[in-house]
């Protein structure tokens, strides 16, 4: 039995080792395994955010690697002989899902990396020439509809131990317009392409489980006010909560799924099939298309389930002790109520590995109110123009290491952990105002504790 006991120990010991020489070590438990053992991956390189779940179907594998060719190749202009994948734009903002979500992760807040603008008038009124998106692209025969600007303005600040901090404030300009005057009471909302990643666990989680957490009228007295958007959800042709985007204004993943083909690449879909172009640019009309629709339902399925099969990173270094003073602090700042640790998915749908598996997205799915600084005044839904959806955090600390950036928060305006907090407002300013408090010592063990999900 001894002997047994020391050959296990030597092949823990070898493996644990192994694990330190790839820049981490894993232990072994569920608050490692953020999505279940088999919905999280294990690979810690460039391309974390990529690997399929596990337990699929042999169908589905297959349905994975054809849509995980139709997110990640460009889409190019009708007519061609790619029959299959033309009908780009007239007007777009990137030619391929993966331009906006490079390796699954997170757009940057520049022109063609994943940036994005929103319009509209009072209440959800398209701009009358630019309609509901600002499209910066377009093919050979199409003006794109303008230039997006960012002008950053640097403003100071200093924590409660003196030490200085600066934040910075974009200014969102549209110039070089090719279709007219824009309304001059139009309101603008950046937004830049989230991370893609277990998606489909996020889509199972129950109504009831999300609701939960809503407490819209502050019934608790603690100042955090959650509350759900309802959206109408065309795959479902209903009502539903919405969970997806930055604003939960998609309730599922086809209804996020066909709308950013349509919005982000001019892709005409059986839920979409009209045109990304407005009245007021009557000129394109003539323009050759894909097709009724452009990508056909049976390939838009395989993209849908690409989308719904990523599987989420595992934490890394979760005992060493600067995350698990990390993690006491996270949940002593209150972070934790709008960003909910762990929640159980339901039996829904017909992706096995998905259903009900313990998971740890760090959300609560719900609209907040995050203060002045950080609205856009552009209503959405039921979402006003200062309520955001609480993003999820799995996955966060790779984030450099698949998409070389670390920048966060809607507009991709906080260069780093530590900024995204201080924007934190509204139902969060306790926690913020809290955060600034802590010691330099604190502040990164919370840092460090952030890295490791």
């Amino acid at each position: 039995m001894k002997k047994v006991l020391v050959v296990f120990l030597l092949m823990l010991g070898i493996f644990m080792v192994a694990c330190e020489k790839d820049g981490f070590t894993f232990i072994e438990g569920e608050e490692m395994l953020p999505a279940g053992k088999n919905c999280s991956s294990y690979d810690q390189t460039s391309y974390a955010y990529s690997f399929r779940i596990k337990g699929l179907t042999s169908s589905q594998n297959n349905a994975f690697f054809v849509g995980n060719s139709f997110f990640n190749q460009n889409w190019v202009e009708a007519p061609s002989s790619t029959t299959a994948r033309d009908g780009l734009g007239p007007l777009f903002n990137n030619a391929s899902c993966s331009g906006c979500h490079f390796r699954d992760g997170r757009g940057e807040p520049y022109s063609g990396l994943g940036l994005l603008l929103r319009l509209s008038l009072s209440g959800s009124i398209p701009e009358p020439i630019y309609g509901g998106q600002f499209q910066d692209h377009g093919i050979s025969t199409a003006d794109p509809e303008g230039t997006v600007e960012i002008i950053y303005t640097e403003v100071q600040g200093t924590y409660d131990d003196g030490t200085t901090y600066s934040l910075r404030i974009p200014t969102y300009q549209m110039i070089n317009l090719n279709y007219g005057g824009m309304d001059p009471n139009v309101l603008v909302s950046p937004r830049v392409g989230p991370a893609v990643f277990g998606l489909g666990l996020l889509e199972i989680i129950s109504e009831t489980e999300i609701l939960k957490n809503a407490d819209e009228f502050d019934l608790d007295g603690d100042g955090i006010s959650g509350k759900p958007n309802y959206v109408f959800d065309p795959y479902h042709n209903e009502v539903r909560i919405g969970r997806f985007g930055w604003k939960s204004n998609q309730a599922s993943i086809p209804a996020q799924v066909a709308a950013a083909f349509n919005g982000d690449l001019g892709i005409k879909t059986s839920y979409f099939p009209n045109e990304n172009y407005t009245t007021g640019q009557s000129v394109l009309a003539t323009l050759p298309d894909g097709g009724v629709v452009e990508i056909e339902n049976d390939d838009l399925e395989k993209v849908i389930l690409y989308c719904r099969t990523l599987a989420v990173p595992i934490r890394r270094n979760a005992s060493q002790a600067d995350i698990v003073r990390g993690e006491n602090l996270f949940r002593g700042l209150s972070c934790n109520k709008c960003h909910v640790e762990s929640y159980q998915t339901s039996s829904m749908g017909n992706i096995q590995p998905l259903k009900n598996q313990t998971i740890r997205p760090y959300t609560d799915l719900l609209l907040h109110d995050m203060g002045a600084d950080l609205a856009d005044n552009r209503p959405d839904g039921e979402a006003s123009g200062s309520e955001w959806r609480t993003a999820p955090l799995w996955g966060i600390g790779l984030l450099e290491t698949v998409n070389g950036h670390t920048f966060l928060l809607h507009d991709g305006r906080a260069r780093n952990l530590e900024e995204a907090i201080l924007w934190h407002g509204g139902e969060a300013q306790q926690s913020q105002e809290a955060f600034k408090v802590l010691t330099a010592q604190e502040r990164e063990d919370l840092i460090a504790f952030l890295r490791s999900l």
